[in-house]
């Protein structure tokens, strides 16, 4: 490397400042955007990099999975529900207007189901 630091580090990362390096450039050699210390290409020819993205699998929401579900839609509060009296609903908020006003709240109960709105 082109100048050793204060850091104990891999050639991902800058000896002198800690900086995470930039992928090398057109001219073989990388340079720290941070302190601008240059690196020469040979230091990175051991480096290999193996990267696994990990997506979430699509699942089809209908009417019957939603009904089926065992446990709340997301974090339950004390809200009765005009449907059935239940007091416990869970909730969902959203900001669908314009920034300057409040968000809407999606409230379900976790009895029956049932799904009501509150602008906040």
């Amino acid at each position: 490397m082109a100048e050793s630091g204060p850091f104990s580090t891999s050639t991902a990362f800058c000896a002198r400042c800690g900086s995470i390096l930039p992928l090398l450039n057109e001219f073989g050699s990388v340079r720290c955007y941070a302190c601008k210390t240059s690196y020469d290409a040979d230091n990175f020819s051991d480096l290999k990099f193996d990267y696994t993205i990990h997506f979430n699998t699509v699942s089809v929401v209908t009417h019957e999975n939603i009904l089926s579900t065992d446990g709340p839609e997301g974090p339950v509060v004390e809200r009765k529900c005009p449907k059935c009296g239940n007091d416990r609903m869970s909730y969902a908020t959203l900001q669908l207007r314009s920034a300057d006003e409040g968000q809407t709240v999606f409230y379900t109960c976790i009895s029956c189901k049932y799904k009501e709105t509150e602008n906040s």
